[in-house]
């Protein structure tokens, strides 16, 4: 049996009053790699924001991680967002801290106390992302495509059952996207159920896998070849 990590069922996404997408159907499984794309305006970063309830859903049926998105309370999201990985287009990184810094700052915000424990667990993920060496340095002092590896290192810190990428590669050259890409697929490889939001068509021919389309207020799954 696939263990199902998020499953929406005719769901409606709304921003405020106004319809985005509406009849959403889908199920990733543990373990998926999974594309949402579809033109700037199609609905991809609110269909990100609803799962990780920045946006209520109102209408349909939505679980993610064992979280019923319909029946959330407030004090819950902040519950729901640590079993989820969240990596933004424009890395969220904090300036006035160095790198390790900031993956503490993570940890302790959602309940870490012992040093050695937190340590470990920052060297750990700069490890996976191939940053061990720059912990120290300050999110200005790194290339866009640095920084995005320790927004990816930050997204793994909780261990998430999830990591929701919105357009991870959006500011970055296509060389450089290469590279962060291999490192979500590296983590894709070691059973992390990954869905990115993408506009970037090559990433898609160059490492393809299971893809949605957000276009007319529908999600729906494409097989690449009618990219």
């Amino acid at each position: 049996m696939s263990e199902i990590v998020l499953e929406l069922k005719n769901a409606a996404i709304y921003q405020r009053e106004s319809l985005i997408l509406s009849e959403v159907d889908l199920t990733i499984n543990k373990g998926d790699f999974v594309y949402l794309i579809g033109k700037t305006g199609t609905g991809k970063s609110s269909f990100m924001k609803t799962l990780y309830a920045d946006l209520p859903l109102t209408e349909g049926e939505g679980t993610i991680v064992d979280y019923n998105l319909r029946t959330l309370k407030e004090k819950d999201i902040p519950f729901l967002r640590r079993k989820l990985g969240v990596v933004f287009q424009d890395f969220k990184l904090l300036n006035d801290r160095n790198v390790r810094d900031n993956l503490m700052f993570v940890l302790k915000a959602t309940g870490w106390k012992d040093k050695p424990a937190i340590d470990r667990k920052i060297d750990e993920v700069l490890d996976k992302v191939g940053m061990k060496t720059k912990g120290f340095k300050y999110p200005y002092q790194l290339s866009g495509g640095e920084q995005q590896r320790i927004a990816i290192a930050r997204a793994l810190l909780n261990d998430p059952e999830l990591i929701l990428a919105d357009e991870p590669t959006g500011n970055l050259d296509p060389q450089t996207s290469v590279e962060v890409m291999e490192v979500l697929q590296e983590i894709s490889k070691n059973g992390k159920t990954i869905l990115m939001a993408t506009h970037d068509y090559a990433l898609l021919l160059k490492y393809p896998s299971k893809t949605l389309k957000c276009d007319g207020q529908r999600v729906f799954e494409v097989v690449q070849k009618s990219l």
